[in-house]
């Protein structure tokens, strides 16, 4: 397995409220602009998005309540894979420090192929989350978007 992990994000939420806004993973598909939600199935414990004819999936494995959700790739998807979300004090009243790790399982090719995108992707989740808890809209993220 690689290991990829995110930059931490201060974000201006409470560990409880970024927590929360998580947890239910139903809630990422209400984040999606309206022309990709089509492609996403999504409920409590699920999430699986297929875009050209390649679907992935994950499912909620374990909440370790306002500190950690970890999620794991669903049956179906091309391969292993787990994701650990976590919230930890920031030290300032209010704000959470907000980072993700992955671990994939990826032959050689894939790894080469998305190894440095996963990173990026990381990196830019997590500069999202912190935007939205400052007011801002991520660019494409549709508007009004909150925790």
């Amino acid at each position: 397995m690689t290991e990829y992990k995110s930059k931490h994000g201060i974000v201006s939420r409470s560990r409880e409220e970024l927590y929360m806004s998580f947890v239910d993973l139903s809630r990422f598909r209400e984040m999606l602009p309206d022309d990709k939600k089509e492609m996403v199935f999504a409920d409590y414990d699920h999430l699986s998005a297929t875009i050209q004819n390649f679907t992935v999936g994950v499912k909620a494995t374990g909440r370790q309540p306002y500190e950690r959700i970890e999620l794991s790739n669903a049956e179906g998807s091309p391969f292993a894979f787990s994701i650990i979300l976590n919230f930890e004090d920031a030290g300032v009243p209010g704000k959470t420090d907000f980072s993700i790790n992955v671990e994939a399982d990826l032959n050689l090719v894939m790894k080469a192929m998305l190894g440095g995108r996963i990173k990026d992707g990381l990196d830019k989740i997590v500069d999202g989350v912190v935007d939205v808890s400052e007011g801002r809209v991520p660019e494409g993220m549709p508007e009004g978007m909150k925790f």
